[in-house]
């Protein structure tokens, strides 16, 4: 297990914008906590401060995906005892975690007003980040809602399970239906084939297209692998643990396709991460990603 360490980073410019992606999906068990930590990592090794929210609230996880060990978790932001920089802690590459609790019925049913907290708080932080990712809690709860909203890229995952798309659809038409957003990025994880990833792109952007006013593009695939498997079991990203393997070489692909999304050119007008940037952007102040 990894030793805690405290959050000490280079400060950034005032008013630099950072890309902010929650990755997500309809149901549990299609491998999101495992994409956000080796996207986090994978991006890490192309030379970007990546900073990772833990946002399935009550039953937090990507530290014990990664071997932490943190003191503090977000309960204790919202309980006052702790500031959100004092409970970040430093994983593997220099990649930064910012921890939830597991266990915590309080935290799995935390209102509106919690939420828009915890999404102000960030707007403290004036060290170097150049991508958020967020792991939201998988189905269409207020904090799923309220995290990917916040974005700037919702990253939906999906696999070869008839629920998981099923589930997938019906967060996207939710988003769309309630929250606004027009625009999804799909991922399609633990496929056996090559081309199993783009059938599974397609037969959600089929019903999407069919019934919804929604955008899909294809994020690409995460080919199933064994040493996934065996990075898990040793509480490793499979990045930095197998850095050859082909679910790596699936996670480096997937970091050189977000590398190229866009932050947005200033604030869209409603409660997201890091709006005092993008605000500073939109008026030429500061440094632009």
């Amino acid at each position: 297990m990894a030793d805690w360490k405290p959050f000490t980073v280079t400060p950034a410019a005032p008013g630099r914008p950072v890309k902010v992606i929650a990755v997500t999906g309809g149901k549990g068990g299609v491998g999101k906590t495992s994409v956000t930590a080796n996207l986090a990592v994978a991006l890490a090794l192309k030379g970007r401060a990546a900073l990772v929210l833990d946002a399935d609230l009550g039953l937090a996880n990507v530290d014990v995906v990664l071997g932490l060990q943190p003191r503090w978790n977000l309960s204790h932001v919202l309980s006052g005892e702790r500031t959100l920089e004092e409970v970040i802690v430093t994983g593997p590459k220099g990649i930064r975690v910012v921890p939830a609790s597991s266990g915590l019925g309080q935290m799995a049913n935390l209102g509106a007003l919690e939420h828009g907290g915890i999404i102000r708080a960030f707007s403290d932080l004036s060290h170097h980040i150049d991508v958020l990712l967020i792991d939201t809690a998988a189905g269409i709860s207020d904090s799923v809602l309220t995290f990917s909203r916040a974005a700037h890229h919702v990253l939906v995952v999906v696999c070869d399970e008839p629920a998981s798309i099923t589930d997938a659809y019906a967060l996207i038409k939710v988003l769309s239906r309630d929250r606004g957003v027009g625009r999804f990025r799909v991922l399609a994880n633990q496929t056996r084939t090559p081309g199993e990833g783009r059938d599974l792109y397609q037969k959600l952007a089929r019903v999407c297209d069919r019934f919804l006013d929604v955008t899909l593009d294809y994020a690409g695939y995460v080919p199933y692998d064994d040493f996934m498997r065996r990075a898990v079991q040793q509480q490793s990203a499979v990045v930095d643990a197998f850095p050859g393997c082909i679910a790596s070489q699936g996670f480096k692909n997937l970091a050189s396709r977000a590398d190229t999304w866009l932050v947005p050119d200033g604030a869209r007008g409603h409660l997201e991460f890091f709006v005092e940037r993008l605000v500073m952007a939109g008026t030429g102040v500061g440094a632009l990603q």
